[in-house]
C-alpha cells in the first residue's frame, strides 16, 4: 500500500463558530484515526496521542512518556526532544501524561519546521531505544549519595522520582489524587499515573518496554493536526516514517464503568506541614460524585451547565454557601467538574477548616443541594450559565497553548472515549437542546437529583494536617535503604557503582547533533510578527484599533496613568486588582454584580509596570481596566465596566475577609508548583526595584504578607481600615485621563468604538504611563524560605542591563547557551531535578539561573557558577546559533488574533515600538561568542550574586550554619 491510498476517508463538517472544518481519515492497515482541523491559522499544530491505562501507581506511563524521549532508530542521539527544542522555531514543544493518555503536541508556523518535529516526535513515539540508562535517569534509579563512594547511603534519584515527590508535596495534588483513588477503586483511576514516589521503584525496565509494547502501536493512536499546512502531506509523512511498517494489532481493552457505590463513602488522609506548625484550620474536606460519561454529548452539557449552576460565580448557590460558612476558610480548589475522564467527576468541598466538621461540611453541602432540587433557580441563573458555556466554547484561554492545540484538547477525550468528535466541536445543535431542555419547569432540579442527591456514587474525603510528615517518612526511608545496603554484598555494591560510572559517561558522551533535522538562521523571518493598530480619537478619547478575528468576542482596554499612592496603598495594590470584580457595583452587592457579570462578560484589571528603556529604576505604570464580552453584549459589558471604574464597593466587610482568606490559601497553595519563580523574584528583589515590588506583592513576601494580614484582621475595625484603603485606591484610579485599546471583529469594529465613545469619549488625555515609587531593594544576599516541599528550588541573580542597553542582546542570548549547553544536563540529567536553566528579564535588569524540584542544593548553586566556567573555556559555536534560535522563537511565539493585537499595543504603549524591536532583532542576530565571553566576565561576578531557595524544613540548620538567612513561609 502506497501513501496515496493507505488513508480512508470518513467525513468532514464545517463548524461556523470555530470558523474551521472538521475532517477524519483512518489509516487502513493500522487502524490508525487522524483528524484534522482546517483553518487559515498560522500556528499549525499537531499532536499524537495514545489511551495509557495504568494498573498500579508506579508511574509506568509517566516514566516511559519521558523515557521514549531519549533516542529513537533513526535519531540515535540521547536528547533529542530538547535538542529539537532549540533547533527549531516552534511555539510549543511538550510530551504530557494524562489519567488514561498520553501525548505528544507541537505548534509551529513554520512548514520546514513542522515537517522536522514531526518526523522527530513520530520516530521517538513509535521506535523509542528505552535504553535501560535512559530509563534510569529519567525514571529512577539506586546509587550511593557519591554514586562511586560505596561507603556513602544508597538513596533514589531520577527525574520523573524527584518530579513526583515536588508535585505530591502539593496538598491539592495530594488530595486530589486520593479523592480520585477512592472514587474509583476498581478502574485505571484508581492509580496514580504521574506515579507515587514510593511506588516508582518497583518498577522495572522491563514492564517499561512491555508497557510500549501494548500501548504504543499504531491501533491505538489519533493523530491531531489543526491550520493551513495540507492534511495529506501530513499523512504521507505519518504513513512513510512510522505506520507503514505496522499492520493491526487488537486494541488496548477499554477501560470500562466503575462499579457503583451502593451507599456513600468517606475516607481519610493526611498531608505534611512543618513540624513547629499548628494544625488548626489547615484540614481540607471535599465531596466527589461520580457522573455519567463524558462521551455522552448531552450528559457532558447538562453536567457543565449544572457545574455553572451551582458553583460558577459568588452568586451560585453552593459557591455561596460555602464562601460564606464560618466551617471553612474558602471553598476548595477542586470546587468543579472534571469531564475528560470517561466518567465525569462533580466535587465541591472547602479548605481551611477541621477534622470534626466533616458532618457539618456535608450537611451544609446537602441542604443546599436539597433546597435547590425544592426551588430552584432564577431562570437567569441558567441563562448565565449557558452563556458562560458559549464564552468558554468561543475564547481561548489567555496563557495556555494555542488556539489549535486548546481545540484539540477539547475533543480528544471525546475521541479517546469513543464519542462523536464533529459532535463535540460544533456544538451549537447540542446547546440548543440544552437551551431548550432547561427552560422546561423542574429540568434542573431533577438534574440535581438524579446526578448528585439521589446518585450514591459518593465520597467524603478529609485530609489532616500532619506536623513533620514529609521528615518522617524521608527518616523512613533512610533507615529502610540503609538496612539495604547492610544487606549488600560486596559484588552487588561494586554493580551499583559500574551502572552509576555508565550512567555518568552516557550523560557526558557527546551526540552528533547534526543526525537531527534542523532550521537555520538564515530561515528566521527579518521582521518581528507585528499587529498594526489604528490610531483614532474617539472624540475626546485617543484609542489604538485593532479588526481581528475573535470568534465573536471583543476586547476592551481602559489605561489610566497610575496614580500616586502613599506607601500603604500601593502596598494594597494587588488586594485592589483581586477583588475588584469579586465585590459590588454602586447600589448593587457582590451577589448581584456577580449575577451581572455572569450574564453579560468578564471585567477586570491590573498594573501593567515596566521601566523606561535604558533605566530600570525608573519605573512606568498604567491602571489597566479590562472588558471581554460576546459582541451581542456590548452595550451591557461597557456600562458594567464604567460602574466598576468609578463605583466598586469595598463596604462590604465580610465579603472582604472572606476574600482574604481565599487569597491567603490561594498564596501558600502556589509554593510548591511556582517555588522557582519566586525564588528567582526574591533573588533578584537584592538589585531590581520592579522586582523588589513583585517580591512585596506576589512573592514569597507576599505570601508572608497576606497570612499576616489574615491573621489581623481578626482584630476589631481591621477590616475597615483594609476597605477604606481600598476605596481609596478607586477614588484615585478614577479620576485618571484614560486611553483605549479596542479589538473586535472587522465587521464588529465601528459598532465597538461608537459605544467606547459615548461612554469615555470626554475622559481621554494623551498622557503616558505616570512613575510608580520603587520598592527597597531586600537584603540580604544568601535567603532560604522553607516550605512545606520534599525537594528544593534554587535560583540566583545578577544585575544586568536594562533593555535598551547595548549589552542586552547578548543577555538574552546568554540565558539560552547556558541552559541549552550546560545547565540542562549538570541540574537535570545528572543532578536528577526536573528542570534548570537561566533567563534574562529585561525589565527587572537581572540574570538569573534556577532549578526547579531539585534533590539537591549547594551543588546546584555549584553548576550555576561552573556554566560560567565552561562559557569561558568556549562552547561549540553551534550552540551559539541555536541560542539566537530560541530567543527569536521566544520573541515570535505566536499567539490568538485578539492577544496578538493586544501585546503589541501594550509594548507600544510602553515605549517597546516596532522600531525599538526590529533593532534588538538585528543584534541577537549578530551576538557571537566573544560577545557572549565579554558580557558575561564583565557583569556576572560571583561577588555581585544574590542567592534564594526554598527548601524543605530539613535543610534549616545547614543553611544557617552557611550564613543564609532563614524565613518560614
Amino acid at each position: 500500500m502506497n501513501e496515496e491510498n493507505a488513508f480512508e476517508f470518513l467525513g468532514e463538517r464545517h463548524i461556523g463558530a470555530l470558523d474551521l472544518t472538521l475532517k477524519a481519515w483512518r489509516h487502513k492497515a493500522t487502524g490508525a484515526r487522524h483528524f484534522h482541523l482546517e483553518c487559515g491559522d498560522r500556528n499549525n499544530a499537531f499532536l499524537v496521542a495514545l489511551p495509557t491505562w495504568p494498573q498500579d501507581s508506579t508511574g509506568v506511563a509517566h516514566i516511559l512518556e519521558h523515557t521514549v524521549l531519549c533516542g529513537s532508530e533513526r535519531y540515535p542521539v540521547r536528547d533529542p526532544f530538547f535538542m529539537m527544542l532549540r533547533r527549531s522555531l516552534n511555539s510549543y514543544m511538550n510530551a504530557c501524561t494524562g489519567s488514561d493518555f498520553t501525548a505528544y503536541p507541537f505548534a509551529t508556523a513554520n512548514r520546514k519546521d513542522y515537517d522536522n518535529l514531526l518526523s522527530v516526535y513520530l520516530d521517538a513515539v513509535f521506535f523509542p531505544l528505552l535504553h535501560e540508562l535512559d530509563f534510569a535517569q529519567e525514571g529512577w534509579r539506586l546509587e550511593f549519595e557519591e554514586p562511586e563512594d560505596p561507603t556513602t547511603p544508597l538513596v533514589y534519584r531520577g527525574v520523573v522520582y524527584n518530579e513526583m515527590k515536588g508535585a505530591m508535596s502539593s496538598p491539592i495534588y495530594r488530595l486530589w489524587q486520593d479523592l480520585q483513588s477512592g472514587l474509583f477503586p476498581t478502574t485505571t483511576y484508581h492509580w496514580n499515573s504521574g506515579g507515587e514516589p514510593e511506588e516508582i521503584p518497583k518498577l522495572s525496565h522491563a514492564a517499561l518496554k512491555a508497557f510500549h509494547a501494548s500501548h504504543y502501536h499504531p491501533s491505538n493512536a489519533v493523530f491531531l493536526s489543526y491550520g493551513s499546512f495540507p492534511p495529506e502531506e501530513h499523512q504521507r509523512h505519518f504513513h512513510e516514517w512510522a505506520l507503514s511498517r505496522f499492520g493491526p494489532q487488537p486494541l488496548v481493552a477499554e477501560i470500562g464503568d466503575e462499579r457503583p457505590f451502593s451507599e456513600p463513602q468517606r475516607a481519610e488522609t493526611r498531608y505534611d506541614i512543618p513540624r513547629d506548625e499548628e494544625t488548626g484550620g489547615k484540614t481540607h474536606i471535599v465531596t466527589g460524585w461520580l457522573l455519567g460519561h463524558s462521551a455522552e454529548l448531552d450528559e457532558l452539557l447538562a453536567a457543565n451547565l449544572l457545574n455553572q449552576v451551582l458553583l460558577g460565580n459568588s452568586s451560585a448557590p453552593l459557591r455561596q454557601a460555602l464562601e460564606t460558612t464560618d466551617l471553612g476558610a474558602a471553598p476548595s480548589e477542586l470546587c468543579g467538574l472534571e469531564d475528560s475522564y470517561r466518567q465525569m467527576v462533580f466535587v465541591c468541598g472547602l479548605e481551611g477548616s477541621e477534622p470534626d466538621r466533616v458532618e457539618a461540611v456535608e450537611r451544609l453541602i446537602l441542604e443546599t443541594l436539597e433546597r435547590v432540587a425544592a426551588e430552584g433557580v432564577p431562570e437567569e441563573a441558567i441563562e448565565a450559565a449557558l452563556h458562560q458555556i458559549e464564552l468558554g466554547l468561543r475564547e481561548p484561554q489567555a496563557g495556555r497553548e494555542s488556539w489549535g492545540l486548546q481545540l484539540m484538547w477539547r475533543v480528544l477525550p471525546t475521541i479517546l472515549h469513543d464519542g462523536d468528535p464533529f459532535a463535540v466541536l460544533d456544538l451549537d445543535p447540542a446547546l440548543a437542546r440544552l437551551r431548550e431542555a432547561a427552560s422546561k419547569a423542574g429540568w434542573l432540579q431533577q438534574q440535581v437529583r438524579r446526578q448528585l442527591l439521589d446518585n450514591a456514587h459518593r465520597l467524603t474525603l478529609v485530609m489532616r494536617p500532619e506536623p513533620g510528615l514529609n521528615e518522617r517518612r524521608e527518616a523512613a526511608l533512610r533507615q529502610e535503604l540503609a538496612a539495604r545496603k547492610e544487606r549488600m554484598s560486596e559484588q552487588e555494591k561494586q554493580t551499583l557503582v559500574g551502572r552509576a560510572r555508565a550512567l555518568r559517561e552516557r550523560q557526558q558522551q557527546e551526540d552528533d547533533p547534526e543526525v537531527l533535522p534542523r532550521l537555520t538562521l538564515d530561515e528566521i523571518p527579518p521582521d518581528p510578527p507585528h499587529v498594526a493598530g489604528e490610531a483614532r480619537r474617539l472624540g475626546g478619547l485617543p484609542a489604538r484599533c485593532y479588526g481581528a478575528g475573535t470568534n465573536g468576542l471583543f476586547y476592551l482596554r481602559l489605561l489610566a496613568p497610575m496614580p500616586s499612592l502613599e506607601p500603604e496603598l500601593l502596598g494594597r495594590l494587588p488586594l485592589f486588582w483581586g477583588f475588584l470584580n469579586e465585590v459590588g457595583c454602586g447600589d448593587e452587592d457582590y451577589l448581584a454584580t456577580a449575577r451581572r457579570q455572569a450574564l453579560t462578560g468578564m471585567v477586570g484589571g491590573s498594573s501593567s509596570i515596566r521601566p523606561t528603556l535604558n533605566d530600570c529604576a525608573d519605573l512606568r505604570g498604567w491602571a489597566v481596566f479590562s472588558g471581554k464580552a460576546l459582541g451581542r453584549n456590548l452595550d451591557p459589558l461597557a456600562s458594567l465596566l464604567e460602574e466598576t471604574i468609578v463605583s466598586a464597593r469595598f463596604d462590604e466587610h465580610q465579603r472582604l475577609r472572606e476574600l482574604v482568606a481565599q487569597d491567603r490559601l490561594a498564596a501558600e497553595a502556589s509554593v510548591v508548583g511556582q517555588g522557582h519563580t519566586l525564588a528567582m523574584i526574591a533573588a533578584s528583589a537584592c538589585f531590581s526595584p520592579l522586582a523588589a515590588l513583585q517580591h512585596r506583592w506576589d512573592g514569597l513576601a507576599g505570601v508572608v504578607a497576606l497570612k499576616e494580614l489574615d491573621r489581623s484582621l481578626e482584630e476589631k475595625g481591621a477590616i475597615a481600615v483594609l476597605g477604606e484603603e481600598l476605596a481609596r485606591i478607586r477614588e484615585r484610579m478614577a479620576d485618571q485621563p484614560l486611553l483605549a485599546v479596542v479589538v473586535d471583529e472587522p465587521g464588529h469594529l465601528e459598532e465597538c468604538c461608537r459605544v467606547v465613545e459615548a461612554r469615555w469619549g470626554e475622559r481621554g488625555s494623551e498622557s503616558g504611563p505616570a512613575p510608580v515609587p520603587s520598592s527597597e531593594l531586600l537584603e540580604p544576599h544568601r535567603q532560604a524560605w522553607v516550605a512545606s516541599t520534599q525537594v528544593s528550588f534554587c535560583a540566583r541573580a545578577w544585575p544586568a542591563a536594562p533593555a535598551g542597553h547595548p549589552d542586552a542582546a547578548a543577555f538574552w542570548v546568554l540565558g539560552q547557551l547556558l541552559t541549552n549547553g550546560f545547565l540542562h544536563g549538570a541540574v537535570r540529567e545528572q543532578g536528577g531535578a526536573y528542570g534548570g536553566g537561566a533567563g534574562y528579564d529585561a525589565d527587572a535588569g537581572v540574570f538569573r539561573m534556577y532549578s526547579y524540584r531539585d534533590p539537591r542544593l549547594f551543588e546546584t548553586l555549584e553548576d550555576f557558577d561552573r556554566s560560567l566556567e565552561w562559557l569561558a573555556r568556549g562552547p561549540e559555536l553551534r550552540l551559539v546559533e541555536e541560542a539566537i534560535l530560541g530567543v527569536i522563537r521566544a520573541m515570535d511565539k505566536p499567539s490568538t488574533p485578539a492577544g496578538e493585537a493586544l501585546r503589541c499595543a501594550m509594548l507600544e504603549l510602553h515605549g517597546r515600538d516596532l522600531d525599538f524591536r526590529r533593532r534588538l532583532r538585528q543584534e541577537v542576530l549578530s551576538v557571537d561568542l566573544a560577545r557572549l565571553q565579554e558580557v558575561a566576565g564583565r557583569w556576572l561576578r560571583p561577588d555581585q550574586a544574590a542567592t534564594a531557595l526554598v527548601v524543605p524544613q530539613a535543610h534549616g540548620e545547614r543553611l544557617t550554619a552557611a550564613g543564609y538567612e532563614i524565613h518560614r513561609l
